[in-house]
């Protein structure tokens, strides 16, 4: 015989639940290191996050974009931390958070889904590379326990590949309306099983809005989330979580400093979730490319070519920015217009997670980055 509660979690769930519930495939890994990797889609400006002070051009380049930096955390003698990052500023004080600038992959055009899927299979061209270098990253690793999941709408293609992973999938039923999930809410409200599966559904949904959105607290909503996939002792050792917003054409100034609000929210809700096995996880932050170094005519910035990226977490040798400053006078620039990029970022990763897995350096950029010609990866970047 059936109550409601157990009409409503055997049907209604297992109907709706479709569109937003997970549907588990692990991929196994032994392994008690942590690793999240999340991607900035849209093309961060790495110049509006870290700012160059010390670059006696960028307040000339940047006008209004660079006067937010008054205000932010000085990183060294050259760089400073947008003020919206004030947990990562408190990371980095503390040796757990280290950037990198001047980095791009070796994508040298600057279409959103070419140098997405650049960055994502590891290639050294769009298209090139079948599957994604986080998914062979899992053959790189010891296999036996470890699970890797996305923290996506649908499986990111730098998780796609011969290794299954779970993820947050829709199915392919049609998108429920707003004023019917309200319905939904209000009829679980009072019911302190449902009511809480159902609101965890709810933050699921929203994973890949803009991160600004709500004052960051679906971002800090999916780093809680991630950290709750993450710390059980069977739980997930690998996770990619995808955020959107980063495409700031108008308006950067204000827009940015909301994506970057949220995404600090993110990581500190990742650490608190994460608890002690912090200690033993490395978060990557990177992006398909950078932004032009001058602001257009409405107050924003277009899509350029090199930027920065981040690695943050106990297992990191942080405190300090990694970078080889190209200048950005009018001659320093690449094609009159961008950041030039001095630093590869798959030789940033390469470097990153072997350090982090104890892999052999040279297998491990072969295996993630196999068409990258020999590419060197950065050592150094993990704590001893």
């Amino acid at each position: 015989m059936f109550d409601r509660r157990s009409f409503l979690s055997s049907a209604t769930l297992a109907t709706i639940g479709t569109v937003f519930a997970p549907r588990m495939a692990f991929a196994k890994a032994a392994t008690t290191k942590r690793f999240v990797f999340i991607i900035q889609r849209g093309a961060a400006d790495g110049l509006g996050t870290v700012g160059p002070v010390g670059d006696a051009a960028f307040a000339h380049q940047r006008g209004a974009l660079a006067e937010d930096f008054a205000t932010g955390t000085k990183l060294d003698a050259m760089f400073a931390l947008h003020p919206s990052m004030t947990h990562t500023a408190q990371l980095y004080g503390q040796g757990q958070a280290l950037f990198a600038h001047a980095i791009a992959s070796p994508y040298r055009d600057r279409s959103h889904f070419d140098g997405q899927n650049v960055l994502e299979t590891g290639g050294a061209g769009a298209y090139q590379v079948r599957d994604g270098w986080l998914n062979r990253l899992l053959g790189v690793v010891p296999t036996q326990d470890a699970r890797a999941i996305a923290v996506a709408a649908t499986v990111p293609m730098a998780l796609r590949g011969s290794h299954e992973v779970a993820s947050y999938a829709p199915s392919a039923l049609p998108a429920a309306s707003d004023d019917l999930l309200q319905r939904v809410s209000m009829l679980y409200q009072g019911d302190s099983q449902l009511h809480g599966l159902w609101s965890e559904a709810m933050a699921t949904r929203q994973l890949t809005s803009d991160l600004g959105q709500n004052g960051g607290q679906n971002a800090a909503a999916t780093g809680t989330l991630a950290a709750k996939l993450l710390s059980p002792a069977d739980g997930a050792r690998i996770a990619m979580i995808e955020t959107g917003g980063w495409d700031t054409h108008a308006a950067q100034r204000q827009r940015l400093g909301a994506q970057l609000k949220g995404l600090d929210a993110m990581i500190a809700a990742l650490q608190v979730g994460m608890g002690p096995l912090w200690d033993d996880t490395m978060v990557l932050v990177a992006t398909e490319f950078g932004r032009t170094v001058a602001v257009n005519g409405t107050g924003g910035t277009d899509h350029g070519t090199g930027t920065s990226a981040m690695l943050i977490g106990g297992a990191v040798r942080g405190g300090r920015v990694v970078a080889d400053w190209p200048g950005l006078k009018g001659s320093q620039l690449y094609e009159n217009r961008d950041l030039k990029p001095t630093t590869p970022l798959d030789a940033f990763i390469g470097g990153a997670v072997a350090g982090h897995f104890a892999t052999d350096p040279q297998r491990t950029m072969a295996a993630l980055f196999p068409t990258g010609g020999g590419t060197a990866a950065i050592g150094g970047l993990v704590r001893a």
